[in-house]
């Protein structure tokens, strides 16, 4: 069985992760056999190695992780890769698979496009609805 992590900053306020929520509801949806789990740096449970284990321990031989940031930066590039190096140190039987930061992808970029370009449309269809 084949496990996903999404991996979350993570926040104090609790309706902050509610996005994310719904990411992993849609995601067992679409794939109604995967093992999902939300996971975040800071402030939210679980954590990174709590989801794999949760995976490890539900039977997934592969697990993978996407970090859910606009970018690589600190976090992704150090914290990340300690982390994950624990999982392999704790579950050595799961293959582990670190993925780019969804901020990376060009499909992100493009449906950012989208909604940064739609902004306009939508204040000048406002616009009109007013006149």
């Amino acid at each position: 069985m084949r496990g996903l992590i999404l991996l979350a900053h993570g926040a104090r306020d609790g309706a902050w992760s509610r996005p994310f929520v719904e990411l992993a509801a849609r995601v067992r949806a679409e794939h109604p056999g995967r093992e999902v789990r939300n996971a975040y740096l800071e402030f939210i449970a679980p954590d990174m190695v709590q989801a794999g284990a949760e995976l490890a321990q539900a039977g997934c031989h592969a697990v993978d992780i996407l970090p859910l940031f606009l970018g690589a930066g600190g976090h992704v590039r150090k914290d990340v890769p300690a982390l994950l190096q624990r999982l392999h140190t704790d579950f050595p039987g799961v293959h582990w698979m670190l993925h780019p930061a969804v901020g990376e992808s060009p499909l992100l970029l493009d449906a950012m496009a989208r909604i940064a370009t739609g902004l306009h449309d939508a204040a000048a269809l406002s616009r009109e609805e007013r006149a």
